[in-house]
């Protein structure tokens, strides 16, 4: 137990009123030192904990918004298809959900869909859970900008929604479209893989447009120095580095969909490397 309340009030006391002054000092002085005792318990002995639970309430929160926003965006064409049903439960079997998860999972989509769900408020809420963390949040919207992608197109209502939900979470207009161009050239990129040997011969995707795509996902361009790109590459690898990003508060269901951002940006790279010999 401290006890420098004690020496202080019984020094302070003395000074002002001598022995009557110290006993009284004596008396606050333990009092203090008490109260500092408990507090000092709860803040130094509990640290851990409350930080825990800082941790866990910032992935509730981010769980919650991800489904209900995930409803909204499926809402936003007047009906949910089946199609949009299977996405969030793809999701839900990417991220490996407990069946508990998972229900609070889908009670979250369903509260998306309502004509009132206060999409704005929530977000807010994200946003202040997860400390204003750009790169966190960012992870956020690039998952449901793959999501409003899933089909093979985005409609006018899905951006509409997009936006809607950029805004709160501190990202402009033209950062939505920068992140939208940027996913567009990953699924070409990742395509390009996937194809045979003989779509690669009809030149339905190029090299030279396989080789634009990797500079866009780097957000460089071709005139760019070697410097600049590595540069580039390096940020963009830290922003999507799955450790990271689970250390600043990143849900660990969500690394997977981290993985696939970091493998895109490594493969990127490493095809400008191979052409431009660096």
């Amino acid at each position: 137990m401290p006890f420098w309340g004690k020496i202080l009030g019984l020094v302070f006391g003395f000074m002002f009123l001598k022995i009557p002054g110290a006993i009284l000092g004596l008396i606050v002085g333990h009092f203090f030192d008490r109260a500092y005792s408990q507090d000092f318990s709860q803040l130094g002995g509990f640290g851990r904990f409350f930080a825990d639970q800082d941790k866990l309430k910032q992935q509730a929160v981010f769980f919650h918004s991800l489904f209900s926003s995930l409803g909204h965006l499926a809402k936003s064409d007047g009906q949910v298809t089946s199609r949009e049903i299977q996405i969030a439960t793809a999701l839900m079997d990417d991220m490996q959900l407990s069946a508990q998860a998972r229900k609070e999972a889908q009670n979250a989509f369903r509260e998306g869909k309502d004509r009132d769900f206060p999409l704005i408020d929530t977000l807010k809420s994200l946003h202040e859970a997860c400390h204003g963390r750009r790169d966190i949040l960012q992870v956020f919207l690039e998952i449901l900008i793959q999501a409003a992608f899933a089909d093979g197109e985005l409609s006018q209502q899905e951006y509409n929604v997009l936006e809607k939900v950029a805004r709160p979470l501190g990202f402009r207009r033209r950062d939505l479209d920068y992140l939208i161009s940027m996913y567009e050239a990953e699924i070409r990129f990742r395509q390009r893989g996937q194809s045979s040997q003989k779509q690669r011969q009809s030149a339905t995707y190029t090299e030279k447009q396989s080789l634009d795509d990797a500079y866009h996902i780097l957000g460089v361009s071709a005139s760019d120095d070697e410097k600049t790109i590595k540069r580039a590459y390096r940020k963009r690898m830290a922003e999507h580095h799955p450790d990271k990003l689970v250390s600043k508060g990143l849900p660990k269901e969500a690394m997977e969909i981290a993985k696939g951002k970091a493998q895109d940006i490594q493969s990127a790279y490493e095809m400008i490397k191979e052409r431009r010999g660096f």
